[in-house]
């Protein structure tokens, strides 16, 4: 039996037909000639020495040896398809494909976008809004920014910045709930999106940061930090503002965040990249871009007592 691999041709014939479990469908997908796609698989049938197909009047059917080596030869071209991409992209220094969740996406990112496009009009940038954990590689995603404990093996990984929380809103509600104290009769806004943080950074943590054994029951809850956000800012309520996501609209007055505590979480938000790609001139000039917006609005962080929910005192 002849142990050394096939021609690649061969293979690919024999996948698509598989796939397709038409000779028809493959050799259109190929774009060649049934006659010539039935003339690849036979050849690959010799090299084997057994059939891969039961030739039936009007359909065709894996024999044995064609199912055990049908699923070897998708996985394989599929991971040859992504390789190539993958190469092809390391010579593209013009575009730049960015995946973040959605509420990163809608609160720091799009607010921003247009300062970076007139900064790196050289840069065709494309985002895609997603909680989807994507392959890099597969996906053809050159950053992805994400938030989370990792840890992320095999990537290049930048913390962004400590992420805390603290109540945020508007200038009019401030008047109304002048002291932590207040906030137990205020309407509390609750973002469940945050709820697989261990330990918790929720409202019941920042009341004890500040020494209120309060543990609100009411208010109204939100699955995506955004429309948490988006809450606020209506006066719907009070927000446990998470940094990325308020500092923004802290910073320029549309929230406020009077009480100078919040607490942190060692969740952060990272840039994310294949290894060896950082320095590629468009992720180099979006990390960049991205530390130079954080620190523009650096001052509302160093305006608060931050405490870590870690050392926070025991229940």
């Amino acid at each position: 039996m002849a142990t050394s691999l096939p021609p690649l041709t061969a293979l690919r014939a024999f996948e698509a037909a598989a796939r397709h479990m038409s000779f028809a469908k493959a050799a259109d997908e190929l774009h060649v000639t049934p006659a010539a796609l039935s003339f690849q698989i036979k050849s690959l049938e010799e090299h084997l020495g057994r059939p891969l197909f039961h030739r039936l009047n009007r359909a065709v059917e894996l024999t044995d040896e064609g199912r055990a080596l049908a699923p070897g030869t998708a996985e394989g071209f599929r991971t040859l398809t992504a390789a190539w991409a993958a190469a092809r992209r390391l010579q593209d220094s013009t575009t730049l494909t960015v995946t973040a969740g959605p509420a990163f996406t809608a609160k720091w990112m799009a607010p921003r976008l247009y300062e970076f496009a007139r900064a790196h009009p050289e840069i065709e940038l494309r985002f895609s809004a997603s909680l989807r954990m994507m392959d890099l590689d597969r996906d053809q995603i050159d950053v992805a920014i994400r938030f989370g404990y990792g840890p992320d093996l095999g990537l290049y990984a930048l913390p962004l910045a400590t992420e805390w929380l603290t109540p945020v809103m508007t200038p009019e509600l401030a008047e109304r709930y002048p002291t932590p104290d207040s906030l137990r009769e205020a309407p509390l806004i609750h973002d469940q999106s945050i709820d697989f943080l261990d330990p918790p950074c929720n409202w019941p943590e920042w009341f004890r940061a500040v020494g209120i054994d309060h543990v609100p029951t009411q208010g109204a809850r939100f699955s995506h930090g955004d429309h948490a956000v988006d809450a606020a800012l209506a006066g719907m309520g009070v927000a446990l503002g998470r940094r990325a996501l308020v500092i923004k609209d802290v910073y320029e007055g549309r929230l406020v965040a009077p009480f100078g505590i919040a607490i942190s979480t060692k969740a952060q938000f990272r840039f994310l990249c294949a290894e060896g790609t950082e320095n590629r001139p468009q992720i180099r000039a979006f990390r960049e871009w991205i530390l130079a917006e954080i620190a523009k609005t650096a001052s509302v962080t160093e305006g608060l007592r931050i405490i870590p929910v870690e050392d926070l005192p025991a229940k």
